[in-house]
């Protein structure tokens, strides 16, 4: 019964006791008297009967204030007393009871505290021994987890259902430059743990694959491998290797070691689409014979080959050029010197035709040449490895070795960090290192100084001295000879280097500062549409484990493509979101501005999987908004409209159960969109307030800033919608071993209760 309700009864009891006696005795009385007494107890009642309603109205208004006070103090008290317990016993142990209200209520407050106390006392210790007990998994864990995100290539590692349980840093940022469609705006490229690989790769391919992984375990091969060649729905080529990962004895896969990864580059890319990731059913893994292994999932390394078969392509295209061009030509050539050697007694007219002959098709032949040179000078250079480095790297490289080398001193001049540049590391670090000796050797200066700087599409690396000047012709010479650096010397010569790397090298002077410097200029790396400043960040993020979960390598899809509304709250993966808009009443015409979400996957906030997007409203902004979202006209100017981005929000959390706070509001804006942008939501959406509501339903105020408070989370970027959003997927993730203690286990009856509150009739 409501606490409300118990009042109301108290109140009533509370009039019945006071009126009850005195209305009973006076009718008794009445019942037995005789007509004359009956006349003189009505003669003497009547006039007194006003001012005793009025004293008895007085008692019982009186008795009900009394009756509210205590009903407050005891009551109501010790009702939020059990919601904060509630708290205390999960989401937040450091929250402690108020003692306040009367002594009795206060001192069970204290009571209350002291066993929080001695309970988490005792928890820690606990988890102390439980912390020390996983520390060796905890730490082989953690190594392979530093170590793939370290990794300057692309791994991914899934289930047998397809579903990606593993992948580095490099494997995302590269499936994002990869990724066609809306999802590849604003971190929306589908690669994710629990999403599927088959949204990238056919799986037919991986079955076909793992059925020949199956084949050469059972004939005893240690380590079996498959590739296969295939292609993205973008048109892009890529060549794949597949590793196994083994159960071996026990019912628990293990995690995959570095040493089940395959040999050769391992650079990864991506694709969309993750709705068709059923199980693979030929794929099922089954016991081997004589052999107690199984397998449970593998290792891909995904190589984006498109490029290099393009080259290859113009390679082919350029031989062939040179090949059915010169044929004919050297035919004429050869035609005509065997007439000369033939007939050495020809006349002068004749021997002049044939000469003509010979020296055009030469100047043919040359033309033919220096075209084909020209138009495919790059594809005939790919053979010779070059990789993306950063500039400075190579400088702070080169200025260990010539100090090491030459014992000259090395100072460093402006440098830009974010320069990159696709080059042989040591054969340019050699160059430099050569051209310091040649220096040291003949004009024995005593200091040299590096600079970086670009522009354009190229990077400039100069190598700078005082006093002595170089003559051009000395610099030609140089460029010819071997590099040489003591006892290192090396075939190729300084013009080798820069011609196949197809830059230049200047020599120059600054006359007013006395100096003179060598210009080694070079093409910048042409890098991936995903900034390198968030390339970094990732590569050394401190939220490494969010790009791991072993724990999914047990995982299952439920039947069917749907999502089942009888599964645990632990189970589901969601799509926590928030939107800022131009105001309260999308009905009247305000309009979505920004959209952001993040993934729940295994109980766990996946903070890098993302989507964060400014949206184009097409109306103007509220002046009164502006100060509560922070987003200005200016900031919204030419981003995507939401014909752009809600359909890259729906594909975002496909599959997914949808959270929200006031999730009515967000749902509203969407349903108006549905005829317009054909864009439906049709999974089920759980609502942080409305189950606020169910877990604390004493509580004033449900709140997102009031709920994180009593839960014991930080608010960090409120009014943004992706900052909302992390908060909400951490208040949601709180809440779930609350509903469980209140018997709340499944999807369905998290609904059903949430729709059984007040707040659950709001609409907008």
């Amino acid at each position: 019964m409501k606490a409300k309700v118990r009042f109301i009864l108290a109140a009533g009891v509370l009039g019945l006791l006071m009126t009850g006696p005195f209305a009973l005795t006076a009718l008794l009385l009445f019942a037995d008297a005789k007509d004359a007494e009956r006349a003189a107890f009505a003669e003497f009642l009547l006039p007194r009967l006003p001012l005793g309603g009025f004293m008895t109205l007085l008692g019982f208004i009186a008795g009900v204030i009394l009756l509210r006070s205590l009903f407050q103090q005891y009551v109501v008290g010790l009702l939020r007393m059990g919601d904060t317990l509630r708290l205390m016993l999960g989401a937040n142990r450091n929250f402690r009871v108020a003692p306040e209200g009367p002594p009795e209520v206060r001192e069970l407050a204290r009571a209350a505290n002291d066993l929080a106390q001695q309970r988490d006392e005792l928890l820690n210790d606990v988890e102390e021994q439980i912390r020390q007990a996983k520390a060796t998994v905890e730490e082989e864990k953690n190594r392979l987890a530093a170590l793939m995100s370290e990794l300057a290539l692309g791994v991914v590692v899934c289930n047998l259902d397809g579903r990606i349980l593993l992948y580095n840093s490099r494997a995302r940022l590269q499936f994002k430059a990869l990724a066609q469609g809306p999802t590849s705006m604003s971190g929306g490229a589908l690669i994710g743990l629990g999403r599927s690989i088959f949204s990238i790769l056919e799986r037919g391919q991986i079955t076909h694959s793992l059925e020949n992984i199956q084949q050469r375990l059972r004939r005893g091969s240690a380590e079996p491998t498959a590739n296969f060649i295939t292609s993205t729905r973008g048109g892009a080529l890529l060549r794949c290797q597949m590793a196994p990962v083994l159960r071996t004895g026990s019912d628990s896969a293990t995690t995959p070691s570095l040493d089940s990864l395959p040999p050769g580059p391992l650079p990864s890319e991506g694709g969309d689409d993750v709705r068709q990731a059923a199980p693979a059913q030929q794929a099922k893994s089954a016991p081997l014979p004589g052999d107690d292994s199984q397998v449970t999932g593998y290792v891909l390394t995904i190589e984006n080959i498109t490029r290099n078969f393009e080259r290859e392509a113009e390679r082919d295209q350029a031989l062939q050029v040179l090949t059915d061009g010169n044929r004919a030509a050297l035919g004429n050539i050869r035609a005509a010197v065997e007439t000369l050697l033939d007939s050495p007694e020809m006349e002068a007219d004749y021997r002049e035709r044939f000469t003509r002959v010979i020296a055009d098709e030469s100047t043919a032949m040359s033309q033919r040449l220096e075209a084909t040179m020209s138009r495919f000078a790059d594809a005939l250079k790919t053979r010779w490895p070059l990789e993306d480095v950063l500039a400075v790297d190579i400088l702070a490289a080169a200025a260990r070795r010539i100090e090491d080398k030459l014992q000259l001193p090395i100072k460093h001049e402006d440098q830009d960090a974010s320069l990159w540049m696709r080059v042989d590391s040591f054969a340019l670090i050699q160059a430099i290192t050569f051209l310091a000796a040649r220096m040291q050797d003949h004009y024995a200066i005593r200091e040299l100084r590096l600079r970086l700087s670009a522009e354009g599409k190229m990077v400039f690396v100069d190598l700078i001295w005082s006093g002595t000047t170089v003559s051009s012709e000395t610099l030609y010479t140089w460029e010819l000879e071997p590099m040489s650096v003591g006892s290192e010397t090396s075939p190729l010569t300084l013009r080798d280097v820069i011609d196949r790397h197809g830059g230049e090298i200047w020599y120059q002077r600054e006359k007013a500062a006395h100096r003179a410097f060598f210009r080694i200029v070079l093409p910048a790396a042409v890098m991936p549409d995903a900034p390198m400043a968030d390339q970094a960040q990732h590569l050394h993020s401190d939220s490494r484990p969010e790009y791991y979960d072993f724990d999914l390598f047990a995982a299952r899809d439920a039947a069917g493509s749907g999502i089942d509304l009888d599964r645990k709250l632990t189970e589901l993966t969601y799509s926590v979101f928030d939107t800022e808009t131009t105001g309260l009443l999308p009905s009247e015409g305000d309009e979505i501005i920004q959209m952001g979400a993040v993934r729940i996957v295994n109980n766990r906030l996946l903070r890098q999987e993302i989507f964060d997007q400014l949206v184009d409203p097409v109306i103007p902004l509220k002046p009164e908004g502006i100060p509560i979202h922070g987003i200005t006209e200016s900031m919204v100017n030419g981003q995507p409209r939401l014909d752009v981005v809600l359909p890259a929000f729906h594909e975002f959390c496909a599959e997914t159960v949808l959270v929200a706070h006031n999730a009515a509001f967000d749902m509203r804006f969407f349903q108006l969109k549905e005829d317009s942008l054909g864009v439906r939501f049709t999974q089920p959406v759980l609502d942080t307030l409305l189950l606020s509501a169910v877990i604390h339903p004493n509580q004033e105020s449900h709140r997102l800033e009031s709920i994180a408070e009593r839960l014991g989370i930080n608010v960090i970027g409120r009014h943004t919608a992706l900052g909302d959003a992390f908060v909400t997927g951490e208040v949601f993730l709180k809440m779930i071993p609350l509903l469980a203690d209140m018997g709340i286990f499944t999807l369905r009856q998290a609904m059903d209760a949430a729709q059984q509150t007040y707040f659950a009739r709001v609409k907008y």
